[in-house]
């Protein structure tokens, strides 16, 4: 959709009108934001500059209409017309392929994780406007460094926005009808669990289709919390492990626990199935649970009020194994405005536009900058809590080794997930899958 001058009052008012927003006060969510004096820099827009923008879809409202407000507020302050495309998930990457190799359309592409590192010569460096957030908002969290900037230096080629994390939203009576009063953090706890859950009609369910965000985090958690990684601290590949083989067989245990189906499951295939009382546990953003308590249905308001929230099980990793799926911002050199969009991503990060949009997604996205961690919402729901530090961790896609071209095609191609479904499915014995998981993650790095 563009948004234009023209628009301004328009969007404006039916921004605001479909909202049923906000949790707490606009100017309530921006007091909360402690900033430092920072002299901010001066980009001098270009003269007949306008903006073209791609990003990811809403998965609840508030994400986009406050997107809306905030980029017709940068509009109204600087008379910059801004075309913004909410593009769904699957099909942002293809898009953004086709943008940075042909040297043509958007100028600001907001995609996930690594993209930056496939496309980084394509890139205009941010190095002064991440410095410049950085020092005025309270630094930026571990995984943002590591997304934003090209490995091993202090170049910015990405601007974290935000990023969002997938916990474990469980149906409290039903885990507690199996005997649990809340997850069991250890392997074999979890297991039992869900094979107790399923036996009381209530199965778990867990994405290991091709879905950006649900399949990737669930299928890296199995590595992770069985001390397995694709790569080590070298980028050698090591998926082929003993680690991996136990994480295959417990995978294999765990599927038996789930309904039928989730193996064909996109990111929105758990939410479906949780909303629709079919499943009783799944790792999810919070986009799930705020659609529940959102609804103007009763009786989903009564499903949220018995879904509780919780870190995923820790396994054998001494740090929570949940990583995040970041927002990162990326300017592209064929833009012929550059200045314009600094300016419009400076803008959209100030704690005027940003505070308000993140307390309104409720946790949907968690910040990238340190300063909005003390934003009074996070408080305001005890259920928020595993959302609040999505990018306060030392997991990350390519984990143990650097984040390059190499890490985000595994992800992009879901080399991970695959190798899991093979086995649960009954395709592949683990063995065989992770040797097949290693030549085409070696592939990826040798081509790299």
């Amino acid at each position: 959709m563009t948004i234009a001058r023209r628009d301004a009052i328009a969007l404006g008012t039916a921004a605001f009108g479909a909202a049923a927003i906000p949790v707490i006060g606009a100017r309530a969510a921006v007091d909360d934001v402690p900033t430092a004096n920072v002299k901010q820099p001066e980009y001098k827009i270009e003269s007949g500059a306008s903006l073209h923008v791609l990003r990811p879809a809403k998965f609840i409202d508030p994400d986009e209409v406050f997107w809306k407000v905030n980029t017709k507020k940068f509009i109204d302050a600087t008379g910059v017309d801004v075309k913004v495309d909410f593009v769904s998930w699957e099909d942002l990457r293809p898009q953004l392929a086709v943008v940075a190799n042909t040297g043509a359309g958007a100028d600001i592409v907001i995609s996930f994780g690594s993209d930056p590192h496939i496309y980084s010569s394509k890139l205009v460096e941010l190095t002064d406007l991440a410095d410049y957030l950085g020092a005025k908002y309270g630094g930026w969290y571990d995984l943002a460094l590591l997304y934003g900037r090209k490995w091993n230096t202090k170049n910015w080629i990405g601007l974290p926005i935000g990023g969002g994390t997938g916990p474990v939203l469980y149906r409290k009576s039903w885990v507690n009808q199996a005997g649990y009063d809340k997850v069991p953090n250890d392997h074999d706890g979890f297991l039992a669990l869900c094979q107790k859950l399923q036996k009381n009609g209530h199965p778990c369910g867990m994405s290991l289709g091709h879905a950006l965000g649900d399949a990737n985090g669930y299928s890296e958690w199995l590595l992770w919390t069985h001390n397995a990684f694709v790569v080590d601290e070298k980028g050698k590949v090591a998926i082929d492990s003993n680690e991996t083989i136990a994480a295959l067989k417990y995978a294999t245990e765990l599927q038996k626990t789930m309904i039928q189906g989730t193996l064909t499951w996109n990111d929105v295939g758990n939410n479906q199935a949780y909303t629709a009382e079919q499943i009783s546990l799944t790792f999810n953003g919070v986009s799930l649970y705020y659609t529940l308590l959102k609804s103007p249905d009763p009786k989903l308001n009564a499903v949220a009020a018995d879904t509780f929230t919780q870190d995923t099980p820790f396994g054998l990793s001494k740090r929570k194994p949940q990583s995040a799926a970041p927002l990162n911002a990326m300017l592209f050199k064929h833009s012929k405005y550059p200045n314009a969009a600094k300016e419009y991503l400076r803008f959209m990060m100030e704690a005027d536009q940003y505070g308000v949009w993140l307390s309104n997604c409720l946790g949907y996205w968690c910040q990238s900058l340190k300063a909005y961690s003390q934003m009074k919402f996070w408080q305001s729901d005890p259920k928020l809590t595993p959302f609040a530090g999505a990018l306060d961790s030392p997991f990350y896609d390519g984990y143990k080794g650097p984040i390059s071209a190499a890490s985000a095609a595994v992800i992009a191609n879901y080399t991970v997930v695959d190798m899991f479904a093979s086995v649960v499915s009954g395709n592949a014995t683990p063995e065989a899958a992770a040797k097949q998981a290693a030549k085409q993650a070696e592939r990826y790095y040798k081509s790299a």
